[in-house]
């Protein structure tokens, strides 16, 4: 695969408001045209909000800084921005660039985003102006002398663009979009889009009446129309997968790692090869809590299992991972992201270098290439706040660290955000891609409802400061089953942070994490303790209360109770 290369330009809007402006204006003396396309699209809405993404693409001379400057045509109040330095005044909007992205060669892009207020009609702003050229403006006299390097063209089907997020619509699964359409309340969220979970070998044709992969991509065809659209797959079927929790054990044996290849990856790489699906942007998201397991639960750690040093040594977990990333990526519309925990697993020092190291060991097995690998994502299926606003890992109460208290455990992050950023440029330093990207799966962070807490805790003691503070209202970081009290996080949308391609909803809202008991299936899958409301703990979760929600189906079926305890809970709110 080839490395990420900045190629975005216009793209069609993708959203319930959408709009797109483009200028070419002539400049003196055979000078590059002034230009831009902007691509502006409402991410998500509900009564009195809204998120915004948007892009803009120079078009003429490189700038060595810009401001986006538009009007809204409503009360549209800009409350929180990302990516640019976002001012408002009236109805007026300026969005100027911040440190990393003040440079726009010809051709170049850049995206930002924003939260705002609003009430009664959200219409897209008629107009936008890069550096004070229109961009809805038509071109006036051509350039007298031709330029001197080809015209760049813009990403056409199939072309590698920095961000697939960036400017495309995301598919919708249709399964799993009827299933939140049924609950009471569900037709709030039933319209975002979700990882779709090839979890097993017969999932790739459909199980029973389930659609397949195939199945999967044709809607998206359909979904797409005239503009992109991302389709997000997860990866799932290791040899011993998931060697230290049995609700996610899969169909394969430690040492199958033939089958995996031969009957997993390569009829998966085979149908996203397909020249059909060459307009999709493909999203395969690479074994979700695999690797890591290989630095944290094996020995000597006290959290070593016999299944995690069984695949330690027999090194199937980097082979399969390596595998699918060469096959995979060997499609130019395929963009892998690959796991990297969250920071309640890998925030420590101990775990931190030695997982990003093995992640490029991983990225180097089996004919891949760090080339291979566009981007990691982090907490999927899992409940990690994005973000902590009342304390920071630096902060100290009475002189004593918030590194030292019962929730943070020495940890060096207190969040997703901030743990994601910091992984993405410790794998940048090793060697990855300097343009690499992050995912942050928000399908369950969001920690609202009457327990979010609307200040800082007490400072008489870093523990009270800290608890009384917190978002995450876990009983403990290690916890990490159908969570009592979780609520849905942020809503999908691109580029929403430096360094973040996007947040997602990679693990569907409602689909239950493990069986609360022992149940039957013939899908591999065993039964966890810590799935067990009842359960006292283990040393993964320094012996406390597992925290899960009773009556749990296996996992990955359908959980009403998990799916409304998400919604009643969510922040930003329904």
């Amino acid at each position: 695969m080839r490395s990420r290369t900045a190629l975005l330009a216009a793209a069609a809007l993708t959203a319930a408001a959408t709009g797109t402006a483009t200028a070419a204006g002539a400049a003196p003396n055979g000078a590059a045209a002034a230009g831009c396309t902007v691509a502006y699209t409402v991410q998500s809405q509900w009564d009195s909000g809204f998120t915004s993404g948007v892009t803009v693409t120079n078009t003429g001379d490189a700038v060595s800084g810009w401001n986006l400057t538009w009007s809204f045509a409503g009360n549209q109040r800009v409350t929180q921005g990302w990516n640019a330095d976002i001012a408002q005044s009236g109805a007026g909007v300026t969005a100027r660039n911040v440190a990393h992205n003040g440079t726009l060669a010809t051709g170049a892009s850049a995206s930002f985003g924003f939260n705002a207020s609003y009430s009664g009609a959200n219409a897209t702003p008629a107009t936008f102006k890069l550096n004070g050229v229109t961009c809805n403006a038509g071109p006036t006299d051509p350039p007298t002398d031709p330029p001197t390097d080809p015209p760049t063209d813009p990403p056409g089907p199939g072309d590698r663009v920095n961000n697939p997020y960036a400017g495309a619509k995301v598919y919708v699964n249709p399964e799993w979009s009827a299933k939140a359409a049924a609950e009471p309340g569900g037709s709030r969220i039933s319209g975002q889009p979700t990882g779709v979970w090839l979890d097993r070998t017969a999932a790739i044709e459909g199980v029973g009446s389930a659609m397949g992969l195939r199945d999967h991509l044709d809607a998206a065809l359909t979904q797409k129309g005239a503009g992109e659209l991302v389709v997000q797959l997860v990866i799932y079927n290791l040899p011993g997968r998931d060697c230290s929790a049995l609700a996610s054990n899969g169909e394969l044996g430690a040492t199958e790692i033939d089958r995996y290849k031969t009957q997993y990856i390569d009829p998966i790489a085979a149908i996203l090869a397909d020249q059909k699906y060459a307009g999709l942007r493909i999203v395969t998201t690479v074994e979700i809590d695999s690797l890591p397991n290989l630095v944290t639960n094996v020995t000597p750690r006290p959290t070593a299992t016999p299944n995690c040093d069984t695949m330690k040594a027999n090194g199937n977990y980097q082979k399969g991972v390596g595998y699918a990333l060469n096959k995979l990526g060997d499609a130019p519309n395929v963009y892998n992201y690959v796991d990297a925990g969250h920071h309640g697993w890998l925030g420590w020092d101990d775990n931190f270098g030695p997982s990003a190291e093995l992640f490029k060991t991983a990225a180097t097995t089996e004919g891949a290439t760090l080339g291979d690998v566009h981007g990691f994502i982090v907490n999927t299926a899992n409940y990690s706040a994005l973000k902590e606003n009342h304390f920071t890992i630096d902060d100290a109460v009475n002189g004593v660290s918030v590194r030292q208290t019962k929730w943070v455990d020495w940890n060096r992050y207190v969040d997703e955000l901030s743990y994601a950023q910091a992984m993405r440029a410790k794998l940048v330093s090793i060697g990855f891609d300097t343009n690499l990207g992050m995912l942050i799966d928000t399908s369950r962070n969001g920690w609202g409802g009457t327990a979010r807490p609307a200040a800082p805790g007490p400072r008489t003691t870093a523990d009270a400061y800290v608890d009384g503070g917190r978002y995450d209202r876990r009983i403990h970081l290690g916890n990490w089953c159908n969570q009592s009290g979780a609520g849905l996080g942020e809503r999908p949308q691109a580029a929403p942070a430096a360094g973040i391609d996007a947040y997602v909803w990679m693990k569907p809202p409602g689909e239950s994490d493990g069986s609360s008991t022992a149940i039957p299936n013939d899908e591999g899958k065993g039964f966890d303790r810590m799935c067990d409301p009842t359960y006292e703990g283990n040393p993964r979760n320094n012996n406390n209360k597992s925290g899960a929600l009773s009556g749990a189906p296996v996992s990955g079926h359908w959980f009403s109770a998990q799916f409304q305890e998400l919604m009643k809970n969510a922040y930003p709110a329904l």
